[in-house]
């Protein structure tokens, strides 16, 4: 609980404002060393996946099985956390923190701002910068 207490004390005024804790599709998909984090629901997933092969490893962990599967994501990498509208997504970037995940964000914008990124101009660019032209 200590944990808790020292978070939500250091989620000042200026902790929103430089926002940290989150971050942009576009940003995430070119950072390196990172790991997308999926916590919707089955069905969710069974509607809308995102295999993101050419930019960094997905792990889908339903909100609700995060407790019990939390070995599963890796805490020396940027973790991306995505929801549809970024309310699951903030919760479990509090609960990682109180684990001791100092290296997660929010990723913002839901769905809109994801699929914006996966547009052929976007993507032949990240091809680029990478030497990936498949």
């Amino acid at each position: 609980m200590e944990k808790l207490n020292n978070i939500l004390k250091s989620m000042t005024f200026e902790f929103f404002g430089s926002g940290k804790h989150k971050i942009t599709p576009s940003m995430h998909l070119t950072e390196k060393n990172s790991v997308f984090l999926d916590v919707r629901s089955y069905k969710e997933l069974d509607t809308i996946a995102f295999s993101l092969v050419h930019h960094m490893p997905v792990v889908h962990i339903p909100i609700d099985e995060i407790p019990e599967r939390v070995s599963e994501i890796p805490s020396d990498k940027t973790v991306g956390i995505f929801c549809s509208s970024g309310v699951r997504s903030t919760m479990v970037y509090l609960y990682l923190r109180t684990l001791g995940f100092d290296n997660v964000r929010v990723i913002e914008g839901g769905y809109a701002e994801l699929v914006n990124e996966f547009k052929p101009g976007k993507l032949l660019k990240h091809f680029d910068r990478n030497g990936d032209n498949k």
